[in-house]
């Protein structure tokens, strides 16, 4: 029996390799994933939250460069070294965009970057308590990839600081979704009855709900937050598992194995996590990529509405409410570039839901 469910799953594996979309949609979520849980590593800004804001260079266009100024601070930074690698760096110090510098004996003399062809102030900065080898590294030519946004930050720190969101936002979702959804779509199938009736009648209460809406209210009861959007998201798709375990379970719990298993006097709970859900976890799976992409969508559209991760949290959602206005202001990357990385993410999750439903088909085995 073991050999033989080997055997399906080496030829599921050997289909999947063949589907040259679910492979390269899968590297691509392996590398997203990556990016988001070393975001703080691979972005420019390293600052916690990427929220360095320069409002002199607001909403420059990409490969914007100017020479960038850091004062040092007394403050001392005790962050240990894991906290800076996962949750950013505390900013201590104070960086500001320059023109013109100038040195002379101990002094700094500068003059702040202005735009639109104003003039910047000119200011004095002390060098005494910096050390000479400390001078070196004030003044550095800084180069911003992306641009940056209204605010003046770093629009690639952003958009690599925000994938967390919109990724384990998937996992979070996906999690709770299949913990209740697996739970009450057994215990509906199985059993049948005025259970299945009941059970039935919430899943049909909650379908009929617009998701959005019963979003807004669940994030509402729960208050705004970066983990009351992931619980929200994942008691709404729920109710989809629920549906394919019931019908899945109607189907196979007639079958010989199972009334096999009865005979043998396995209790209920056995019957149903040993032998049925083992068999039918194929189209959950199928499912679970799907509803993926939609919990991406779905922080996405509350955080568009201002309901879902709060400023100054990175969120793609989040950047293109605060930059869509600048489409028709002739810089329409600011909100294009975060849109086409929802686009990404989501498409790769759709096409991996599709590779997946195929390796996983028997009748086409």
């Amino acid at each position: 029996m073991s050999k033989n469910t080997g055997s399906l799953s080496q030829l599921a594996l050997q289909k999947f390799k063949q589907n040259f979309w679910g492979v390269f949609s899968f590297c691509f979520i392996v590398f997203v994933g990556f990016i988001s849980v070393f975001a703080y590593v691979f972005a420019p800004d390293n600052s916690q939250h990427a929220n360095q804001m320069h409002l002199s260079i607001h909403s420059k266009r990409p490969g914007f460069k100017v020479q960038m100024l850091t004062l040092p601070s007394d403050i001392e930074n005790n962050q240990s070294l894991i906290d800076k690698l996962f949750f950013g760096k505390i900013n201590t110090e104070t960086e500001i965009p320059i023109s013109s510098y100038s040195i002379e004996k101990d002094l700094l003399f500068y003059t702040e970057y202005a735009s639109d062809g104003l003039e910047g102030a000119e200011k004095i900065f002390d060098l005494k308590p910096v050390s000479l080898k400390a001078r070196e590294s004030l003044i550095k030519k800084q180069t911003f990839l992306f641009g940056t946004d209204k605010y003046g930050r770093d629009l690639l720190s952003r958009i690599l600081v925000g994938a967390r969101i919109s990724f384990f936002i998937g996992f979070v979702a996906v999690f709770i979704s299949l913990v209740i959804g697996v739970f009450m779509g057994s215990v509906a199938g199985y059993f049948g009855g005025k259970v299945d009736a009941f059970i039935m009648w919430i899943i049909n209460v909650t379908w009929s709900i617009p998701t959005l809406l019963l979003v807004i209210a669940i994030t509402l009861a729960l208050g705004k937050g970066f983990w009351q959007v992931f619980i929200a998201v994942g008691l709404t798709m729920w109710v989809e598992v629920a549906r394919v375990v019931r019908g899945q379970i109607i189907s196979v719990k007639e079958m010989q194995y199972v009334t096999a298993a009865r005979a043998l006097g396995f209790n209920d709970f056995r019957i149903i996590t040993k032998h049925i859900l083992p068999n039918i976890m194929a189209p959950v799976i199928v499912i679970s990529a799907a509803n993926f992409a939609a919990a991406i969508l779905i922080e996405s559209g509350l955080s568009f509405l201002g309901i879902g991760a709060q400023p100054p949290m990175a969120s793609w959602g989040a950047m293109i409410k605060d930059h869509y206005n600048y489409i028709i202001l002739g810089k329409p990357y600011l909100a294009l570039i975060p849109g086409f990385c929802i686009m990404g993410l989501v498409m790769a999750f759709m096409l991996i839901g599709n590779a997946l439903r195929d390796a996983l088909d028997v009748k086409s085995a």
